[in-house]
C-alpha cells in the first residue's frame, strides 16, 4: 500500500531503525531517535543499491516519489542513478569553482605572461576586477546576456561610453577562454554586438599655432612643482612619445655615447622596440635630472617613491596648474603638436610618422623605415628641439 502524509507523521521510533514501503523501491527509515530518511531500493547491472533523498518532511512524499520516478528514468536508460548524482555534485563544484572572476583573474595573468604592457595589465585587471565586481563570484557559464547588458548600461549611463565598449571586449576575451578551456559553451558578449551606443570621440587637445606653444613651453620652463615632474613634461615634448612611455622610461634605455632612447617593445603601443634619436637638448635635460634617479631605475619617478613612476594623471594636473585646461592641451597632445607643426614646415611625413612611433601597415614599408629613415630621424628630432628653442625665444606669454 503506497503511504500516506499520516502513515509517516504517525510512525513512532523503536529501539531498532525499521522501514515503511512506499512503492516502486521507494521507503522510509525510521530511526530510534525519530528522524525519518527517504531510501530507495533499486538493482544495476545485478548489484542491489540504495539511493537516499534526504529527511522528511523537509523533503514531503511527493517530492520522494518524483526523486524515485526521475531515477527509474535514469535506470531505464542505462545509468546509475548514485554515479549520475555524483557526477552532478562534481559538475556542480566544478562550476561553483569557475567563477567568472577567477577565469578573469587567468585571463589578466596570461597578458602578463605574454608580455604585455603594464598599463595594458593595469587597464584590463581594472575593467574585471572593479567594472566587473558583481560577476566575480557567478559561475561563468550561467551568466545571461541580460545581466552583461545590465551591467555595461549602467557603465554606459555614467558617460563613459567607450568604456562600456572596452568592457564589453575584455569580458568577451574572458568568455572565449573560459569555452577554449570547457568552462563554458558560449560567449555572452557576442549577443550585445551594436547594443551599445557609439562613444563621442574627442581628439586629444593640443596646441598647434607655434607662438602659442612658445608660450606653453616658457610656462613649463617656469614650473615650481616636483623637479622630476617638469623634467617629463619638457622630455614628452622634445621627444613627442606617448606620455606612458615618458613616464616609464628608465635609465638603462638610455645610451648616452650613441644619443639614443631605446624603448622595449613590452612599454610600446605597437609591441615592438622603438629607438628615439635623443637632441642635444634631451641630452643636457638627462644629465640634468640624471641624480634625482639614482636611488632607483625610473628617470622620472613620482614624488612618493623612487621605485614608482609618475601617475598617468601627473603631467596633465601639472598643465592644469600652468593654466591650461583639457580642452587647450593634454600630455598626449605634444605627439599631435609635434606632427602637424613638422608637417606644416614641410618635413617628410614618413620620417614625421617613423618618429612617432606608428605602425604602417605594409611589413615590407616598416623594414624600409626603420631601416632608410634612421640618419633622417636623428636630423629631425635635432631639428625639433632648435625650433623649440626659437619658440620659447618668439613665443608670445597668453598667461598671467
Amino acid at each position: 500500500m503506497p503511504l500516506t502524509h499520516f502513515d509517516i507523521h504517525n510512525a513512532k521510533p523503536a529501539e531498532r531503525p525499521f522501514k515503511i514501503s512506499d512503492g516502486g523501491g521507494l521507503y522510509v527509515i525510521v530511526q530510534p531517535n525519530g528522524s525519518k530518511l527517504w531510501r530507495m531500493k533499486y538493482r544495476f547491472l545485478g548489484t542491489e543499491r540504495s539511493l537516499s533523498f534526504g529527511a522528511y518532511p523537509i523533503v514531503s512524499l511527493s517530492d520522494a516519489r518524483a526523486r524515485r520516478d526521475q531515477a527509474k528514468k535514469l535506470l531505464d536508460t542505462g545509468k546509475d542513478p548514485s554515479v549520475q548524482r555524483k557526477l552532478d555534485r562534481l559538475s556542480a563544484e566544478t562550476a561553483a569553482r569557475s567563477t567568472f572572476g577567477l577565469i578573469a583573474a587567468e585571463y589578466v595573468a596570461n597578458l602578463e605572461a605574454g608580455g604585455a604592457a603594464e598599463i595594458t595589465v593595469a587597464k584590463n585587471r581594472w575593467l574585471l576586477e572593479d567594472l566587473a565586481a558583481s560577476l566575480a563570484n557567478r559561475p561563468i557559464a550561467d551568466i545571461q546576456p541580460i545581466e552583461l547588458l545590465d551591467l555595461l548600461k549602467r557603465v554606459e549611463k555614467s558617460g563613459r561610453r567607450e568604456t562600456a565598449r572596452r568592457l564589453r571586449g575584455v569580458m568577451g576575451a574572458v568568455f572565449r577562454l573560459a569555452v577554449v578551456t570547457l568552462r563554458a559553451t558560449t560567449d555572452p558578449t557576442f549577443a550585445l554586438k551594436g547594443a551599445l551606443l557609439r562613444p563621442n570621440v574627442r581628439p586629444r587637445a593640443a596646441i598647434t599655432d607655434e607662438r602659442q606653444f612658445g608660450g606653453l613651453l616658457r610656462a613649463i620652463d617656469t614650473f615650481d612643482g616636483w623637479p622630476t615632474l617638469g623634467a617629463a613634461l619638457k622630455f614628452n615634448a622634445l621627444t613627442f612619445a606617448r606620455p606612458g612611455e615618458v613616464r616609464g622610461a628608465t635609465r638603462s634605455e638610455i645610451n648616452f655615447e650613441k644619443a639614443v632612447w631605446r624603448i622595449s617593445a613590452e612599454r610600446t603601443k605597437m609591441r615592438r622596440p622603438h629607438d628615439v634619436p635623443l637632441s642635444r637638448q634631451a641630452i643636457a635635460l638627462l644629465r640634468d635630472i640624471w641624480p634625482a634617479s639614482e636611488f632607483g631605475e625610473l628617470i622620472f619617478p613620482s614624488l612618493r617613491s623612487y621605485q614608482k613612476a609618475l601617475s598617468e594623471n601627473a603631467m596633465n594636473s601639472a598643465l592644469r596648474r600652468m593654466g591650461y585646461t583639457q580642452d587647450e592641451m593634454t600630455s598626449h597632445g605634444f605627439r599631435s603638436t609635434a606632427s602637424t607643426i613638422l608637417n606644416e614646415n614641410g618635413f617628410n611625413p614618413d620620417v614625421i610618422e617613423a618618429a612617432l612611433g606608428h605602425q604602417n601597415e605594409n611589413a615590407i614599408r616598416r623594414a624600409y623605415n626603420r631601416a632608410i629613415y634612421w640618419p633622417e630621424r636623428v636630423a629631425l628630432m635635432q631639428k625639433w628641439a632648435d625650433m623649440l628653442d626659437h619658440f620659447r625665444a618668439q613665443g608670445r606669454q597668453t598667461r598671467a
